[in-house]
């Protein structure tokens, strides 16, 4: 039985108000579903230790303190198998939010946070150049958000 067989409705509902606030009470989501608090709290359980809920975040702009620029970054590794510990170093440079081991033209595809232009030179040549293992890179400069969500699971 897969887990997604295993959630049921009243799971996606309550997954859905925390996915868009993390921070509602589980007395406001019991009242709203009308069930009992213990419910949801249970049912949180439950999907946390099926691995569904895997931890819950506080999201601050970037650009409000003071990361102006997001960039995308295309990485073309020597081989494969540097794979390993090219993310093993990338997990130290802070400015890389995301990291994604990808098909198609680029081994790595990463998405990084910074101030501003001389910010984002400093860490591509600095920091995510010299990793051993990696080719080359390209960088995308995001000029705009158009929307961030996750998947609806109703």
């Amino acid at each position: 039985m897969s887990k997604a067989t295993e959630i049921d409705l009243l799971d996606r509902k309550i997954l859905t108000i925390l996915m868009q606030d993390a921070v509602v009470p589980y007395t406001e989501i019991a009242k709203q579903l009308d069930v009992s608090a213990g419910t949801i709290h249970v049912r949180m359980k439950k999907l946390s230790d099926m691995g569904v809920v895997t931890g819950s975040q506080l999201v601050v702009n970037p650009s409000v303190i003071g990361y102006d620029i997001c960039a995308f970054i295309g990485i073309f590794l020597d081989k494969g198998s540097a794979y390993l510990n090219v993310r093993e170093q990338m997990k130290g440079i802070p400015e890389v939010v995301e990291l994604h081991y990808t098909t198609g033209v680029y081994s790595i595809f990463a998405k990084i946070l910074c101030r501003d232009t001389n910010h984002l030179r400093e860490v591509l040549n600095e920091k995510i150049q010299p990793i051993g293992g990696i080719q080359r890179t390209e960088t995308f400069i995001t000029l705009e958000q158009g929307f961030s969500r996750q998947i609806n699971i109703l």
